[in-house]
Parts: structure tokens; C-alpha cells; sequence
């Protein structure tokens, strides 16, 4: 058995799930399906530039077993206009949560194999980020920072034993996003698998902070719970449950579980789980384990090598992408570069 994701956005912005009905599952336009078998995009992060809308999803392949950040971008009648490749990583990469803050726009991509958590700056929008701060040195997962008052608050998990990822919820604070991040004085602030780790973007309604997270009591992202923050200081936190979207009735065939619910500006994005069994689920984990016995899940070597061109051209050292880079590096808004879509063969 194999999760299998489907993610899709609406045009509306995040706060409407508040409204009476929610989420509706006649409003969502669904990403197209993986070019092949065993594939998925899970995690979506969507954002409109320029009349274009760009949806960053986390893409996995069983063969591989390494995320990859791709894109997928739309026109004002939903019609697919490209897609590629935003960011690829020697480790495992996911929710790519976009962050805005003093003109740049930012990414802040789960990489908790990297033994940390680094903050993507955009250089050329949507395909080129490169590591601008690490921002903690603990692998956090599924961080979602927002700014709140005057600080800025970080939600996330730690891995461990005993599944700690999807039962424990922590928070760090800084007065800016490039940190220094100290850790709430609470952590973990709360510690039960139906409603900790982070599962979207935070938001503000009427004034008031709301986080999805994920319920994982039944099952990884079996669905998202909506927390209203009721208090929240460096060392105080209090929340109250308001909302529960399942994700039956959402998706025809994907009923197993929903485990985001992001929001950027007027879009709001969200994924859908089918728990999956395949006659062939021998054969893609043969094909993995040889991948694997010669080296060859990490990124592709084309995109490597304009990676290592890229992060040699603009100064940087090799590595996660510790080192904070020099100068303010502002750049004004660039127009979308759809890429030519990928083609492979179907299994």
C-alpha cells in the first residue's frame, strides 16, 4: 500500500474556509495527475504574478523517493501554461511555503534531512531560489512562519520516536525572519496526534491568528483541524478548535486523507489522499533499490550542474546553504518564465 496525493487550488483567499459551506469541492481546479505512474504533488503553495498563477508543489516518485519542488502555472481561464522544476536538493524536499517580506519573496521548503531549515531567496521567478539564511539548525518539518503583532511566529514539527513528527507542535519567534529564532519557552505546545503538526499557511480573520494542522490519530493527514489562537507570547500559547475538513466528498477516489490547507493573497491551495494497493508495487521498489545502488536519485545531473553554476556565479559555498549571503540582493518583480513541459514514458 502507497499514498498517492492530488493537489488543486481555489480563488479565493484562505479565510473563506471560515464562511458557512468552506471549502467547496465545485470551486477547486485539480493539478493534472503525474506524467507516470507511482508519482504525486502533495503540499501545494499557490501565488499570482502578472496575471499568471503559480502553484510550487512537493513532487515525489516511489522510483526515487526524493521530493523535488516543482511548479505549475495557470492563466486566468485555469488552463496549464508550464511547469518545471523550482528547486532540487541532494535531500528531500517539501512544502514549499512562499513567504513575502521587505519586497523579496521567499521560500521556505521542509529539508529536515539537511539536519536544519534554510530560507530560499527567488532570484528569477518560478524556477531559480537560491539558500539565502538557515534559519535554525534543528530539522524542523512542515515549519510555517507568519508575521503576527510585531514578531514573527514559527510553527512547526521535530522528528523522533514514537511518530513525535505528528504529534508534537512547536513555535519559535523573532523580531525578523532572518532571525535569531528562540524557541517558545512551552515547547512542545501541544503533544496529541489529532490536531499538532502544522498542515498550511497561518492566517488572520478579524484580527484574530488561525493555524491549520494536521489530525494524524487515524493516519498520516487523515485531515486538517483549524486552531483559532487564542493566546500566543513568548511564553504563553492557547488555541481553540473551530473547524474540521475531512476529505470525503472532496475528490472522487481520494478519500483517505487531507493534509493541506495554504493560502497566499487570493489563493488558497489544497491536497487530497488516496491510500493505494498495485500489483506492481514490487517492481517500482526493485527499481528504486537499484537507482539507489547506482547512485541515481539525487537531482538530475543537467540541473545539478546549473545549480552548482548558479551558487559558484552569485558567491556561495557548497552545501544546505548556511552561509547568509552579502548586500541587501533586492530585485524588483520579474515576469513568469513558463518552462517547456516535461515528457516521460508511463510505466
Amino acid at each position: 500500500m502507497f499514498d498517492l496525493w492530488r493537489s488543486g487550488f481555489v480563488r479565493k483567499p484562505l479565510s473563506h474556509i471560515l464562511e458557512p459551506g468552506g471549502l467547496k469541492a465545485a470551486d477547486i481546479v485539480w493539478l493534472p495527475e503525474g506524467e507516470r505512474s507511482f508519482q504525486y504533488s502533495a503540499d501545494p503553495f499557490g501565488i499570482e504574478r502578472d496575471g499568471v498563477l503559480t502553484v510550487f508543489v512537493e513532487a515525489f516518485d516511489y522510483r526515487v523517493r526524493r521530493g523535488e519542488i516543482h511548479y505549475v502555472q495557470y492563466d486566468a481561464d485555469n488552463t496549464v501554461i508550464g511547469q518545471g522544476v523550482a528547486l532540487a536538493e541532494p535531500f528531500h524536499l517539501s512544502y514549499p511555503s512562499l513567504i513575502e517580506d521587505d519586497g523579496e519573496l521567499y521560500m521556505l521548503p521542509e529539508g529536515y534531512k539537511s539536519g536544519g531549515l534554510t530560507l530560499y531567496r527567488c532570484v528569477r521567478f518560478p524556477d531559480q531560489w537560491e539558500p539565502a539564511h538557515r534559519l535554525m539548525d534543528v530539522p524542523a518539518i512542515d515549519a510555517t512562519v507568519v508575521r503576527s503583532g510585531e514578531r514573527w511566529w514559527m510553527f512547526y514539527a521535530l522528528p523522533g520516536d514514537q511518530d513525535r513528527a505528528m504529534r508534537e507542535l512547536h513555535i519559535a519567534w523573532a523580531d525578523s525572519l532572518t532571525g535569531p529564532w528562540t524557541p517558545h519557552a512551552a515547547n512542545p505546545v501541544r503533544a496529541c496526534p489529532r490536531g499538532s503538526r502544522p498542515g498550511g499557511s497561518a492566517f488572520e480573520q478579524d484580527g484574530v491568528l488561525h493555524l491549520p494542522v494536521q489530525d494524524c490519530a487515524e493516519g498520516y493527514g487523515r485531515r486538517i483541524r483549524l486552531l483559532r489562537i487564542d493566546e500566543l507570547t513568548p511564553d504563553r500559547f492557547a488555541a481553540t478548535e473551530v473547524r474540521r475538513f475531512e476529505p470525503d466528498g472532496v475528490l472522487d477516489g481520494y478519500t483517505d486523507g487531507l493534509h493541506t490547507l495554504s493560502g497566499f493573497g487570493n489563493i488558497t491551495c489544497v491536497d487530497v489522499k488516496s491510500l493505494t494497493h498495485s500489483p506492481f508495487e514490487g517492481r517500482i521498489k526493485a527499481q528504486y533499490k537499484l537507482r539507489r545502488l547506482f547512485g541515481l536519485n539525487g537531482p538530475s545531473r543537467s540541473h545539478a550542474r546549473n545549480e552548482d553554476r548558479r551558487r559558484h556565479a552569485s558567491g556561495q559555498l557548497d552545501g544546505a546553504g548556511a552561509h547568509q549571503l552579502h548586500g541587501d540582493g533586492r530585485r524588483g518583480p520579474e515576469r513568469a518564465q513558463p518552462l517547456q513541459r516535461r515528457h516521460s514514458n508511463h510505466l
